[in-house]
């Protein structure tokens, strides 16, 4: 492998950042901070300065992986129209990882969550004997999720205290943000096995409709 780009737009903040992955090791060469709302003017030029600094060029990038989602409805939008955007014409293969994913390996927990707004997270959970499953839960789908796990990775104060309420008995790990050199991390495998999704057909991991979505729904009976 070689040259490696990381996106991550779907947080109030976002980052970008450019590792060089072998074999059996991922040596992180640059990350830059995106200020939240401000990714579609400087997702682009922060690319280009990582490419910059490590004296490369986009055609040299041998993967790209972007964090799509759950999160803020235009930050996922704006990263995949930049990856896309990027990766199509010099077809660069792109891997795509889930945003609750990165935070829970960043924390070593199973259980993760991040503030969906509106006193709603997104969830990731793991039950005994099943697989990973990511929801969009407010305090009654919490209430409902029993047993409640007995630790879960939080890294915002709105998701704190929605669970502190609804599952009180359970700890709450505090961690940093995930990052795009978090995503680089924990998809490295992926990437050395060449697990790409197909550009045509990726999107954003929403977990939620968009406000338009929402506020366009017909009322029924008028």
């Amino acid at each position: 492998m070689g040259l490696v780009l990381g996106v991550d737009t779907c947080g109030p903040s976002g980052s970008v950042a450019l590792a060089r992955l072998a074999s059996d090791s991922l040596e992180l060469l640059g990350q830059i901070e995106l200020v939240g709302r401000s990714y579609s003017a400087t997702l682009i030029a922060a690319v280009e300065e990582l490419l910059s600094q490590s004296h490369a060029r986009i055609e040299q990038l041998d993967a790209i992986v972007v964090t799509n989602g759950p999160g803020s409805f235009t930050g996922v939008r704006v990263g995949l129209a930049a990856v896309k955007g990027l990766a199509e014409p010099a077809q660069i293969p792109v891997a795509v990882v889930s945003r609750l994913a990165v935070l829970a390996a960043k924390a070593c927990i199973a259980f993760a969550a991040l503030d969906a707004h509106r006193h709603e997270i997104f969830l990731r959970i793991e039950m005994p004997g099943t697989g990973p499953r990511e929801l969009l839960a407010g305090a009654a789908e919490l209430t409902a999720l029993l047993p409640p796990p007995t630790r879960i990775a939080v890294c915002d104060a709105g998701s704190a205290a929605l669970l502190a309420a609804a599952w009180p008995a359970t700890k709450l790990v505090q961690s940093a943000s995930p990052t795009a050199a978090d995503a680089l991390a924990l998809t490295a495998p992926l990437v050395r096995a060449g697990a790409f999704v197909d550009l045509a057909l990726l999107d954003g991991h929403y977990l939620r409709r968009s406000d338009a979505e929402i506020f366009s729904a017909p009322v029924p009976g008028a």
